[in-house]
C-alpha cells in the first residue's frame, strides 16, 4: 500500500549570495523539534514522536532524532501525522473552587477528573463524542489557583499549549476580581472603589514587580464598586493576588472569563465543552 503523500511546509530558502555574505561561518542551526514548534507545526514533544515514527523528512530525507536544521531546509510531514493531530481535542472547563489545575496536591483533586461524560455540557454545539482516549495527554494550558474559578483550557494539542503559555505567548487573559481594601482605618468591603487611591490603581496597571522582575503592563479597571477587571498577557503564579497585596487589596474572589478570543460564556461551573473548529484563541 503506497505511503500517503506528505504535507509540505513552505520555508523561505536563503539565496546563495545572502548565505555567502553572512559574517558567520555558516547559517544558524537549531534542533529539528524546536524548528517545527517555531513554525507552528506541532509541539516539541509531538515532533519527537513524529520523527521517531519516520513521519518527518528534511529535504526529502527521513529525519533522525536530534537533527540540526537551518531556516533554508525544507521540512515535510506525512499525512499520518496530520490525521493524528486532527483527532486531538481541546476542552474548555468551568473550573469550580477546590480543584487544582495540574497534578493532585495536598489531597485536592486535579481539574481533569471533571472531564467525564456526565459533566459534558448539554449546550455544547460540538458533535464530538467523548471517549476515554481523549484523556490521554490532556493537560492544562495555563493554571487557575485552587481558590479561583472560571475558564480552564485543557488540551492534547501542543500548538494550543504553545499559543497560550509558550515563552512568546501574547494571548490576553481576562479576570473579574472581587477585592476588599485593607486601609489605614481597617478593612473595607463596601464601595471599595471610592476609597482606593487612584495612584495605587495606576501601579496595578504598570509599575509592580514579582520575583525581582518587572511585570508587563496590564489593563485594570473597576467593573463595579467592589470588583476589578484585569486583563493580563502573562501568568505568574498567583499573580493577581500578589499584585493586589502590594497595593493593600485582598482578593476574596477571582474568576477567569476569557483567554484570547474564547470566553467562558454560559458554561456552568463544573461542566465542560469542546473547543469548536471555528474558534481561535
Amino acid at each position: 500500500m503506497p505511503n500517503p503523500s506528505p504535507k509540505t511546509l513552505s520555508v523561505r530558502r536563503v539565496p546563495r549570495e545572502e548565505a555567502l555574505s553572512s559574517p558567520s561561518a555558516g547559517p544558524a542551526t537549531s534542533r529539528l523539534n524546536k524548528r517545527m514548534a517555531e513554525l507552528g507545526l506541532c509541539s516539541r514533544r509531538e515532533a519527537d514522536a513524529w520523527i521517531e515514527q519516520g513521519w518527518v523528512r528534511v529535504n526529502g530525507q527521513v529525519a533522525g532524532m536530534g537533527m540540526q536544521v537551518t531556516p533554508a531546509d525544507r521540512i515535510t510531514v506525512d499525512k499520518a501525522a496530520e490525521q493524528k493531530q486532527q483527532q486531538q481535542v481541546t476542552i474548555l472547563l468551568h473550573k469550580p473552587m477546590g480543584y487544582v489545575s495540574g497534578q493532585a496536591e495536598d489531597g485536592h483533586q486535579p481539574a481533569v477528573t471533571l472531564i467525564q461524560a456526565r459533566n459534558h455540557w448539554k449546550g455544547d454545539p460540538s458533535r464530538t463524542r467523548f471517549t476515554p482516549q481523549q484523556l490521554r495527554g490532556l493537560a492544562p494550558a495555563g493554571r487557575l489557583d485552587i481558590d479561583s474559578v472560571g475558564l480552564l483550557v485543557l488540551t492534547q494539542d501542543g500548538r494550543v499549549a504553545r499559543q497560550l503559555i509558550g515563552e512568546d505567548s501574547d494571548i490576553e487573559k481576562e479576570y473579574l476580581v472581587r477585592v476588599v481594601w485593607q486601609g489605614p482605618q481597617g478593612e473595607i468591603s463596601q464601595d471599595v472603589q471610592a476609597v482606593f487611591p487612584r495612584e495605587q490603581l495606576a501601579r496595578l496597571r504598570h509599575g509592580l514587580s514579582l520575583d525581582g522582575k518587572a511585570l508587563k503592563p496590564a489593563q485594570v479597571d473597576w467593573q463595579n464598586p467592589e470588583q476589578l477587571r484585569f486583563v493580563l498577557k502573562e501568568g505568574k503564579k498567583r499573580q493577581i493576588r500578589r499584585m493586589c497585596e502590594q497595593v493593600g487589596l485582598k482578593v476574596v474572589g477571582l474568576k477567569r472569563i476569557r483567554m484570547g478570543r474564547v470566553t467562558l460564556g454560559q458554561l456552568p461551573a463544573g461542566q465542560w465543552r469542546y473547543l469548536a473548529p471555528h474558534e481561535r484563541f
